[in-house]
């Protein structure tokens, strides 16, 4: 009988798999892909310095923190100790699984859940540690409306997987996702019926598990907090009883919208995009935007070989990227509102047609948006152009000759009505709806406003106001709406030696991060 056979047999049985960890595998090194040594070795330190704290804060909310994955895992275990160091009775919940969309033994599932447990024990005198594993429903029935939510939300981890947007629900995928988003739907609804916390906190909030255990816990009307990372250092994305990843703004927008950006904003926020459109990065942002730097309009007016006739850019989004899952709104998906605009230029030869593919399909694995345009149009005519996302084009570039813009959720369309140019917006993006995009919300309206745009493109440039109100958006968006934090999922080492537990809970990291603290909190 060989190895896979034997952990086969034991991973069915009873106690084989503690028995042998608690005699022999404890005692070894740990090797597997599923790896918290990055937590093990800062958990004891902050824990201590947590506890040095606690006796002074009063008894602060009860809190269900869940997390999978072993990054998530790591610092979501953090965040728990910092919240108990405020005072919070906090249970850490978590599934140990090392990857989303590989099956994996029960054998050896068994085992990283006890790995994942010693680890996380180190905290057990400030916080409560629940393995979702661990819990046995008296039934493993669910309501309608959960089972279409895991339904939902296996789609959307077929669909971020595999990079497509059509799902049949019979890829293995499907099915793998499926049954573990089923199976923590039952198990997370049956704990947190049982001990109702004052609120519960889920990174992302959408995709995987933690999708499923936020959509189980606003079942159950339980206050609910999501979180995630973009690309600036010491801040932190959060929402209430909503998916973080919708960049949902309509509080900050109808609370702040309708002030006037003061100078030193509108310097700050002309030095980030100046920066973007070079290809450089600027203060905390961690990342360029462009691959190279700007060459002006003229030159890549030039290198694409356009005329004079008015320019469409059409700016696409990655397939699967989280920021476009469920977004359709009168499109079947994305790929849909592409192909239909697609077809739709091809009769158009009175205007200029430009795809921009989005680079960042360089660093994907599925299909393309170039697939899909050339599916729509047998022959691409002269008159439409596309830019694979490999080309060596600066997007700004193609924002400086752009007549009007076609976006789905990309922010490429806000900036695009920072520089005054129309665009109408087919997908649900944060930035919909604020005064500076049309929005159509039918088929029948989506062309009616593309031909009365393009029949009068000299009167369709946005107003001083309307581009005065992009721009106050746009600092909202990219200064006010993330919170300050002194962790960040990618450096987390890194930023908890800069940031550690005893000064984060001290009185300077109080001015700094309390507000933040309250609102991950639900207040």
């Amino acid at each position: 009988m060989n190895r896979r056979n034997i952990k086969k047999i034991f991973g069915e049985l009873p106690y084989t798999v503690e028995i042998y960890w608690h005699l022999v595998q404890r005692h070894k090194p740990w090797q597997a892909h599923f790896n918290l040594d990055t937590l093990s070795a800062l958990l004891p330190e902050a824990v201590q310095q947590a506890e040095t704290i606690l006796p002074s804060r009063n008894v602060g909310k009860k809190i269900f923190i869940f997390a999978t994955l072993h990054y998530w895992i790591e610092y979501s275990a953090l965040l728990g100790v910092a919240l108990a160091g405020r005072g919070h009775r906090v249970t850490f919940s978590f599934l140990p699984y090392a990857s989303w969309e590989k099956p994996i033994s029960k054998y050896d599932l068994r085992r990283q859940n006890l790995y994942a447990r010693q680890v996380l024990n180190q905290a057990a005198a400030l916080m409560q540690v629940q393995s979702l594993l661990d819990i046995r429903p008296l039934s493993r029935s669910l309501p309608e409306e959960l089972v279409s939510a895991v339904d939902a939300v296996s789609i959307f981890d077929s669909q971020y997987t595999l990079q497509v947007e059509e799902i049949t629900r019979q890829e293995d995928i499907y099915q793998l996702r499926y049954a573990r988003n089923r199976d923590a739907a039952e198990n997370a609804r049956a704990w947190l019926m049982a001990h109702r916390p004052d609120v519960v906190i889920v990174p992302n909030g959408t995709i995987q598990e933690m999708g499923v255990v936020y959509r189980v816990a606003r079942f159950l009307e339980i206050p609910t907090v999501t979180f995630e990372f973009g690309d600036q250092r010491e801040r932190i994305w959060i929402a209430q009883n909503t998916e973080i990843m919708q960049q949902d703004t309509d509080t900050l927008w109808a609370a702040r919208g309708g002030r006037p950006l003061e100078e030193t904003q509108l310097k700050q926020l002309q030095a980030l995009f100046d920066a973007r459109e070079d290809a450089r990065t600027w203060k905390n942002f961690a990342r360029k935007w462009q691959d190279i730097p700007t060459e002006g309009g003229k030159a890549v007016h030039r290198k694409l070989g356009l005329d004079e006739r008015p320019v469409v850019l059409l700016a696409t989004n990655v397939l699967g990227d989280s920021l476009t899952l469920g977004r359709q709104i009168f499109s079947d998906t994305m790929s849909d509102w592409i192909a239909k605009s697609c077809q739709y230029f091809r009769t158009r030869e009175d205007v200029q047609l430009v795809i921009r593919v989005h680079p960042g399909e360089t660093l994907t694995q599925g299909g393309s948006m170039v697939d899909v345009v050339k599916s729509a149009l047998d022959e691409i005519p002269p008159h439409i152009h596309l830019i694979r996302p490999e080309e060596k084009v600066n997007t700004y570039d193609l924002a400086d000759i752009t007549d009007l813009g076609l976006v789905y959720t990309t922010t490429v369309g806000m900036e695009m009505a920072m520089r005054g140019i129309p665009v109408i917006v087919s997908g649900q993006t944060h930035y919909r709806n604020r005064g500076f995009t049309y929005d159509p919300q039918s088929w029948e309206a989506y062309f009616k406003m593309l031909d009365s745009l393009l029949n009068d493109l000299g009167s369709a440039r946005l107003s001083q106001e309307q581009v005065a109100l992009s721009w106050r958006y746009a600092y909202l968006f990219f200064f006010e709406f993330p919170q300050p934090f002194p962790w960040h999922l990618v450096d987390l080492e890194k930023d908890f030696t800069t940031r550690p537990m005893h000064f984060v809970l001290s009185e300077e990291g109080e001015r700094m991060y309390g507000d933040t603290f309250e609102v991950i909190t639900g207040q």
